[in-house]
């Protein structure tokens, strides 16, 4: 049982140092609204979407209030549209998005993922003709993020992808050139794409998960910057042992909310995802918690060794406190996103290829 200080310790995290919920995001599986008739399909896929997720902004709403932990996002991800879409007569899939993106504004969500496709070995018709339709697709809709995973540790690199990838994100940063190129934002590209994850723009419901489940990520890089400010000059050891405990609370807080939402849904609890993803709020970044472990500036020596010790702590402490970790579960160092980051490319001190060293020991960073 956590004794007092422990609990007050965590409402501390909540009200001062920007710990949140980032996402409750409800996974919908779609095979059974696979149609030869692709407007059919599209329109089975709205009235599932729309009579799964009815409930749940109010019921994640409702949760918020009972228990004062900010929940920032409510979500929607679905199985991957080109499983669903490949047994139509469509030529197009964009009607597909539309039809999500539909169900998304009734619903209130902020976001649904799902316009997905699998190509770490190869390209199927449905594969195909979805990658093609990526730019008009997230170009003419407003909610509907999509990704494509094109590697894994198993199978290797689709270089086909790969080079497929990079003209599409071309074409829909030209597609979406008069809003600052943001449908690129809404698009990720993945090696080892996890069937689970609650964040944007990488979520999709896998298809080996059940029929609906909720899925939450939590967040707060500056609870655990907070920590370490107290055993500044101590050994690794005790830095290490630090970020555990930390975030052994942090995903206690993510498991409660997950399991009283599923509960009030009458769905399954999927799992916490404990991604520590920054915002350019100051005091809470990645980058600054990589400096208060002993790393002078971000991108420096020693950058890409503090933040591996720091995301295998982060790891060892989500799985001491729930069986249910999953997703990416890791740092986001995202540059875009960071205001350390920001201030250590200012500086010159953090260059792109070392971004991409630091992206291999950690969950994402270039595609954001």
């Amino acid at each position: 049982m956590p004794g007092l200080y422990e609990v007050y310790e965590t409402l501390k995290m909540i009200e001062k140092e920007h710990l949140d919920i980032r996402t409750v995001t409800m996974g919908i599986s779609l095979f059974d609204c696979c149609d030869s008739d692709g407007k059919k399909a599209c329109q089975k896929i709205y009235d599932k979407i729309t009579k799964r997720a009815e409930n749940l902004v109010k019921t994640v709403e409702a949760v918020e209030r009972k228990f004062g932990i900010p929940i920032v996002n409510k979500r929607i991800s679905v199985t991957p549209v080109s499983l669903i879409a490949g047994s139509s007569d469509a030529k197009d899939y964009t009607c597909f998005a539309e039809a999500m993106d539909k169900a998304a504004a009734t619903t209130g969500v902020d976001y649904i993922g799902g316009f997905t496709s699998l190509v770490q070995k190869g390209f199927t018709k449905g594969d195909e003709i979805l990658i093609n339709s990526i730019p008009k697709a997230i170009a003419s809709t407003r909610k509907v993020c999509s990704s494509v995973n094109v590697a894994s540790t198993k199978a290797g690199i689709n270089m086909d992808a790969v080079k497929k990838m990079g003209a599409v994100i071309k074409e829909l940063a030209y597609a979406t050139k008069e809003e600052n190129c943001f449908g690129c934002a809404k698009l990720v590209v993945f090696a080892n794409a996890p069937d689970d994850n609650p964040f944007m723009a990488g979520a999709y419901h896998g298809i080996g998960e059940p029929e609906t489940c909720i899925n939450v990520g939590v967040s707060g890089p500056g609870a655990v910057k907070a920590v370490l400010e107290k055993v500044k000059g101590e050994d690794l050891g005790t830095v290490a042992e630090t970020v555990k405990r930390t975030a052994f609370k942090i995903t206690r807080v993510g498991q409660l909310v997950a399991r009283e939402v599923s509960a009030l849904l009458g769905t399954k609890f999927g799992i916490v995802d404990l991604s520590l993803a920054p915002t350019p709020v100051v005091g809470d970044s990645i980058a600054r918690i990589l400096e208060e472990m002993g790393v002078e500036k971000c991108g420096t020596h020693g950058s890409t060794a503090a933040l591996a010790l720091f995301n295998d702590a982060v790891k060892k402490g989500g799985v001491m406190a729930s069986s249910y970790v999953g997703g990416l579960s890791g740092a986001f160092i995202p540059v875009s996103e960071d205001e350390g980051m920001c201030a250590a490319v200012m500086d010159g001190a953090l260059s792109l290829d070392k971004l991409e060293a630091m992206t291999c020991v950690c969950s994402v960073g270039l595609d954001m």
